[in-house]
């Protein structure tokens, strides 16, 4: 991942919240987008940057339990720190539940949020790394010809090249070859590193046989 300042986005309808969060966030070093409301954050181009968002549970148009389902939905790399004034037991579950980081009440210690949004940035690095893995990977995948895909999903799933052979219709040194240039376009060392990255494509591997 390039080194890029992580981005706090703040949704809070209250004017003095949003420029008191502004300062905290930006005299912690890093990068902070506020917004008045759920519309004006929505209306925002996702950035594939390490950030979290900081969310007041009551909003005036989308409040933050339904903002978080939207969120949830496409931007799996960004955690929810939900803020409120009046938070209750079944609110707070149903926010941690849908996959929150944290639920604070107002008023908090700025110690006590600049840690939650430490440990969500480093979450989020981390699931936008795992996400530039498996771009790279599917790139890889599709760099591979229609018969290596047949070879590849028939090796993952325990066959022996002769049984390959027998299952395509071709040589075993035909399958050698192909199984030689999948394990080169598709950067494996080893069966063991093949069969993992079948599995985080979500291959089919359970080939009778």
């Amino acid at each position: 991942m390039p080194s890029t300042t992580p981005i706090v986005f703040v949704v809070d309808d209250d004017v003095s919240v949003r420029e008191s969060l502004e300062l905290l966030i930006r005299h912690a070093g890093w990068q902070p987008e506020i917004f008045g409301s759920a519309q004006e954050f929505l209306a925002q181009p996702r950035l594939a940057v390490p950030s979290c968002l900081v969310l007041d549970v009551s909003l005036p148009d989308l409040n933050g339990l339904e903002l978080q389902k939207r969120v949830a939905a496409d931007r799996m790399d960004m955690p929810i720190i939900f803020i409120t004034g009046y938070g209750d037991v079944p609110m707070t579950v149903q926010a941690m539940k849908a996959g929150a980081v944290e639920f604070l009440m107002k008023p908090f210690s700025a110690e006590v949020l600049l840690g939650a949004i430490q440990n969500a940035i480093e979450y989020s690095r981390t699931a936008l790394g795992h996400e530039a893995e498996l771009r790279a990977l599917r790139d890889r995948y599709e760099s591979l010809s229609r018969r290596e895909r047949e070879v590849l999903t028939l090796v993952v799933s325990g066959l022996l090249n002769k049984q390959i052979g027998g299952e395509l219709g071709i040589s075993e040194i035909t399958v050698k070859a192909h199984r030689g240039s999948v394990m080169r376009k598709m950067n494996a060392d080893s069966l063991a590193d093949l069969v993992k990255m079948a599995g985080k494509l979500q291959l089919a591997s359970d080939h009778a046989g």
